[in-house]
């Protein structure tokens, strides 16, 4: 992990995106601050995965503003990385898969093996350095994209949905792979449709539906009790797709 100063806190100010005549995030505001993992819960379509995105750079806010206060003039995108649900694997080894990524970052060759080599076997990866990355299972797959990551040295590490397709005991894996680059210095935003890892993995919480974002608080109150009604909703496990009203957070 870089000992150079965080880009956190990250706070975004009355953030909303548009697709056409649509707005799909609306007016949200938060701060996101170091140490702690912060997971996005919320039904399907409220918004989490696009969160993640305009967070990362990948969208620019239709209005708002996204701030990383302590970037001091660097590029954010240089201490960030992404873990998609759905992870690309390029057309080579899984070795080759982490190498690449460092020469996208221009890291010196000279430094890449250490840090392939220690990916890897933070991954539980090693025995597969050689292996096609195409050809390995999708629990394996989401480990090298970890990898690809972690090998970065990210100071921020966006996970969208990271166990989505895997069976339990592939999700444990990942798990410890998550958990392992949070204690290395990591600061961890993820969305997750699984409430019962939100409360393995989260210190804080946030709440979104239909693009609002309708509570944050620390893990260990959000799950006793939440105080907006659609969450405790969700945490009941009611449907919300019929829920149309807008609420604003408390």
């Amino acid at each position: 992990m870089t000992a150079e100063r965080s880009i956190l806190p990250l706070e975004l100010r009355q953030v909303g995106f548009s697709a056409g005549r649509k707005l799909l995030i609306k007016e949200l505001s938060c701060t996101f601050s170091a140490n702690s993992r912060s997971v996005i819960i919320g039904p399907n379509g409220a918004g989490k995965s696009l969160l993640l995105r305009l967070c990362h750079g990948l969208l620019a806010p239709s209005a708002g503003s996204i701030v990383w206060h302590g970037a001091a003039g660097r590029e954010p995108s240089f201490y960030q990385a992404m873990v998609f649900q759905r992870p690309v694997m390029l057309r080579r080894s899984v070795a080759a898969n982490i190498n690449f990524a460092l020469s996208l970052r221009r890291v010196p060759r000279g430094a890449r093996p250490a840090l392939i080599r220690d990916a890897l076997k933070r991954t539980g990866l090693s025995r597969f350095a050689r292996h096609q990355a195409r050809v390995l299972s999708i629990g394996e797959q989401q480990r090298l994209a970890l990898a690809r990551s972690w090998a970065l040295r990210p100071q921020v590490l966006f996970l969208d949905e990271p166990t989505a397709s895997l069976d339990p005991s592939a999700t444990h894996v990942i798990e410890e792979v998550i958990d392992a680059i949070h204690r290395a210095g990591t600061k961890v935003i993820m969305t997750t449709h699984d409430l019962g890892q939100a409360r393995r993995l989260a210190d804080e919480v946030l709440f979104l539906h239909r693009g609002r974002l309708l509570e944050m608080a620390p893990s260990e109150a959000f799950f006793a009790g939440p105080r907006n009604d659609l969450a405790q909703a969700f945490l009941r496990g009611e449907l919300l797709w019929w829920q149309r009203r807008e609420l604003t957070p408390p």
